[in-house]
């Protein structure tokens, strides 16, 4: 049996995972909380890697950079920011076509902190480009990683080859962990699985059935449709091999996960098996995995509309645009990690004079819901990383 288990795909392996965490769940709901360890030590195993993957690998890929290379990296910054924008635009469209009415007596959670406006998160996106590089890694500061591996690997390159070629073997050397991480996904996955299906179910869902039908069905059509317009014009073909490939072989992944930041290695897998130039996913994905959040900018559309709607709240179209704009640039300031849009819908409420206190209240009624948003969010934003990367390496192929 381990034998043949081991001849296996890993996303075989993983699927094997989720149909016994299920059953395990259902039969045996006592056991699931031992079992909850696989998934903490999984999810800890990654994030703990993420960060020094990131600043390795990006200062690496920089310093070796070729000339000509990094035109790529101009073409999916742009599908990273239209990609969210048409994302919380449909949002918007749809929230507007079924409107989700909210129960506001929720039960605020005064502990949780939330940015007061654009301009706070602005500002700390920029004072996070300035953390001290130690603290930023050991706090998985992945804006202040960036911008130290950018600084120092553009310094680098005009260092000896040397020294290049000992940035290429510690990256290598990174890499090879990264691997036997990834390897044990299917052990962590399964831990994942019984402990949230035991724990939460689908019951605690019910009471706000409509608005994760709002939320999941926007992801889906951003997932199965605006993307794959985007990746069509950008290829100049059938986008939709592509597009089911990155969804399974990444969306799977970050749906357990639920963190962008966790699943960088699992996306770079998957990037060196389509054949994109390492030296662009090592850049773009990590950065995919601190700026694009399509997945983010429609909770926050989403989530922020129901507020209106159920505050009586007249909102014009000209209003409703430059909330689709807010929700992108906040989406690029939520954080890697599960959970990490909610705290943002503040910045949204605020565009519309509703106050902390009842912001707060939907914030706690996203963490309700989060056992399905939050982790078909960061499948949307995880995998969409890999997407849009790997859709632009095939077209400058194309081209070249």
């Amino acid at each position: 049996m381990l034998a043949f288990f081991s001849r296996l795909s890993l996303v075989t392996k993983i699927i094997i995972a989720i149909i016994l965490g299920i059953g395990v769940a259902l039969l045996f709901p006592n056991v699931t909380p031992y079992l909850s360890l696989f998934g903490e030590l999984f999810i800890k195993a990654l994030k703990s890697v993420a960060p020094i993957l990131v600043f390795v690998l990006v200062l690496s890929s920089i310093a070796n950079f070729q000339v000509g290379h990094s035109a790529n990296l101009r073409p999916i910054m742009i599908l990273y920011v239209v990609g969210m924008l048409l994302a919380a635009f449909t949002a918007v469209i749809v929230s507007l076509s079924f409107p989700s009415t909210l129960f506001l007596n929720t039960i605020s959670h005064n502990d949780l902190q939330a940015p007061g406006s654009l301009a706070d998160i602005l500002k700390n996106l920029l004072l996070s480009f300035i953390a001290n590089p130690v603290q930023a890694i050991s706090e998985a500061n992945f804006i202040g990683i960036l911008a130290w591996a950018i600084g120092l690997g553009l310094a680098m390159r005009h260092s000896s080859d040397t020294t290049k070629q000992v940035m290429q073997d510690i990256s290598h050397a990174v890499s090879a962990i990264i691997h036997k991480v990834i390897a044990f996904a299917p052990v962590g996955i399964f831990g994942l699985v019984a402990v949230t299906f035991a724990d939460a179910g689908l019951a605690t869902l019910e009471s706000y059935a409509q608005l994760l039908v709002v939320l999941l069905g926007t992801m889906f059509f951003v997932a199965l449709v605006i993307n794959p317009l985007l990746v069509a014009l950008t290829i100049r073909g059938n986008p939709y091999p592509l597009v089911f490939k990155c969804l399974k072989e990444s969306g799977i992944t970050a749906f357990f996960t639920r963190s962008s930041a966790a699943n960088i290695p699992v996306n770079l897998d998957l990037a060196e098996r389509l054949g994109v130039n390492p030296s662009t996913a090592s850049v773009s994905i990590p950065l995919g995995a601190t700026v694009n959040m399509a997945g983010a900018a429609v909770t926050i559309t989403v989530l922020t509309l129901a507020t209106v709607h159920t505050l009586g709240i007249h909102v014009d179209f000209a209003t409703m645009l430059i909330l689709s704009v807010v929700a992108t640039v906040s989406a690029c300031g939520a954080s890697g990690v599960a959970g990490g849009s909610l705290l943002l819908i503040p910045v949204a409420c605020s565009l519309f004079g509703i106050s902390t206190e009842i912001a707060m209240q939907v914030v706690a009624i996203g963490m309700i819901i989060s056992v399905l948003q939050d982790s078909t969010e960061t499948a949307l934003n995880s995998s969409t990383d890999v997407l849009f990367t790997a859709a632009v390496d095939i077209r400058s192929k194309q081209t070249s």
